[in-house]
């Protein structure tokens, strides 16, 4: 497997877009300190050129575009699941990291006799929901206050899947020095913190609401496990953060319903903004999952109600996603009125550690 990514079109099908789409994976991971993400997917990569169970035929064989669909994560969450469960227990040496080990062999095995446990993983796309990423959104809110917007946010999220960031409003922030939120929150976060701290500004709610086709019950144990098998083992700090949103989610569940991005947002951008509002629409690693007509009309809708949009009734975009030409994660805002393109704010980790902020 190489280490470096392949350029291809995020559309492109066919078991060679299938291969490619696990050895970018693997290059990611390890990019991202995930060596044993990476393993398990180089693994799985490994059961593809002679396919001998229904579930790697059904991934060499993917009808979709398997970058897009974020195929390898899907198979990978299935074999984590079976490790957090303790129902593989032939996994436990490649989660250890331990040396010596074949990794191919150990998941060949695991695959063969626990496919039908596996085979569901690949339905539907990763569910990954990251409270660290929040610190984005506030340090986005904060510039946006700064730029003369009314500091009381009305906040609308795609792809909330179990709507962790949208309990925001309960968490504290250190952001290089800037102190955001109650103290002391369900959860700190003080992300490592390079260039420029972001304004400061006493900002608050004046609603939180998201939306995802397969919403997640953190209140549930066994949607809870699905979740926490999309976490990469690696990352001890996110299971910490998994289980404080669990115990937030039992004291108030966050305001979360099932729709697709598109739906939601022509729905919400009808109902009468409150004088003394921003409405913010914002979404973090979530874009690329969006089908490309649905983003136009998210993007329409946005377009036009920003249109409409008042100094006292202003509206914007705070998007996390990814720049698969510089494979980095990018803060991006517009705002209406008053702007015409987006605006780059920084750039910063997947999973929180760390942003770079690029703001003046």
């Amino acid at each position: 497997m190489s280490e470096r990514y392949r350029l291809v079109d995020m559309a492109e099908t066919g078991p060679a877009a299938v291969r490619t789409a696990f050895a970018n994976q693997v290059a990611y991971c390890r990019a991202n300190d995930a060596p044993v993400t990476a393993r398990i997917v180089a693994a799985l990569a490994t059961l593809l050129d002679k396919p001998a169970t229904e579930f790697a035929r059904r991934i060499i064989s993917w009808e979709g575009a398997p970058l897009a669909d974020a195929l390898p994560l899907r198979a990978a969450g299935g074999l984590h699941a079976l490790h957090l469960s303790g129902k593989s227990p032939a996994l436990a040496p490649i989660y250890a990291d331990a040396d010596d080990i074949n990794d191919a062999a150990i998941v060949a095995g695991v695959v063969a006799s626990h496919e039908a446990a596996l085979l569901p993983w690949l339905d539907g796309p990763p569910q990954t929901n990251e409270a660290g990423r929040s610190s984005n959104f506030i340090a986005a809110m904060l510039w946006l206050t700064e730029q003369g917007l009314p500091p009381r946010f009305d906040c609308l999220e795609i792809g909330s899947s179990a709507g962790i960031n949208l309990m925001i409003d309960r968490y504290h922030y250190d952001l290089g020095g800037v102190q955001v939120g109650p103290e002391p929150g369900v959860m700190t976060f003080t992300p490592e913190w390079r260039g420029n701290h972001p304004p400061q500004h006493k900002i608050d709610f004046a609603g939180l609401k998201g939306c995802d086709v397969g919403p997640v019950d953190l209140t549930d144990p066994a949607q809870a496990l699905r979740l926490k098998a999309y976490i990469w083992p690696e990352h001890a700090i996110r299971f910490q953060r998994m289980e404080a949103a669990i115990a937030a989610a039992r004291q108030q569940k966050p305001n979360l319903v099932r729709a697709n991005a598109a739906d939601f947002v022509e729905a919400e951008l009808r109902r009468p903004q409150a004088t003394g509002t921003t409405r913010v629409l914002m979404h973090s690693i979530v874009w690329q999952y969006v089908p490309e007509d649905q983003q136009m009309r998210v993007t329409t809708a946005m377009e036009e109600a920003g249109a409409e949009a008042t100094a006292d009734r202003p509206l914007a975009w705070i998007a996390l996603e990814a720049n698969r030409t510089l494979h980095q994660h990018e803060l991006v805002v517009r705002y209406w009125p008053g702007s015409e393109s987006s605006k780059v704010l920084g750039r910063a980790h997947a999973h929180g550690a760390w942003v770079e902020w690029m703001a003046a």
